[in-house]
């Protein structure tokens, strides 16, 4: 368990510094420390003692988004996982279109999003060619090593 104090500490620390996220494990508990979040957070903690305990509610996702904690359907789409933890950015800018849409056919190599990690843009290419069925993650919202960002249907 993390001592409130040190978690105090980090928060500061984290708030005072030029860094906008920090992510830390220790005894097997987890914390996430975010300056910027979607509903403009300045500084939040996300603690899970397990990978199985609950997630905190979120607000609805928006029309063609998908819940991330939502079971994958059954059928022959192919998981697009996130490389990395970072933030999902759907295009390059803010008034950018975006990369891929619910429907958009996209060939492999083809750029799906932008994962932004320490400071550093990194685009996210297809590993398969089909049809976007499902965009998994908000824009903006902080993603996770393996998460699903996107899944297409190979047909």
């Amino acid at each position: 368990m993390i001592d409130l104090e040190f978690l105090e500490k980090l928060i500061r620390a984290i708030d005072s510094s030029s860094l906008d996220s920090l992510e830390l494990e220790r005894g097997g508990t987890r914390v996430r420390l975010s300056k910027s979040a979607p509903q403009n957070v300045v500084a939040s903690a996300a603690v899970a003692t397990s990978p199985a305990a609950a997630a905190p509610a979120t607000a609805a996702p928006a029309a063609g988004v998908v819940d991330a904690a939502a079971p994958a359907p059954a059928s022959n789409l192919i998981d697009i996982k996130s490389p990395m933890v970072g933030t999902f950015y759907r295009s390059p800018a803010p008034e950018a279109p975006s990369y891929a849409e619910v429907g958009t056919t996209v060939t492999e190599g083809d750029t799906l999003c932008i994962i932004e990690a320490m400071k550093l843009m990194n685009e996210l290419e297809s590993e398969a060619s089909g049809t976007i069925a499902e965009i998994c993650v908000e824009n903006g919202e902080p993603v996770e090593y393996g998460q699903v960002l996107f899944r297409i249907n190979p047909a």
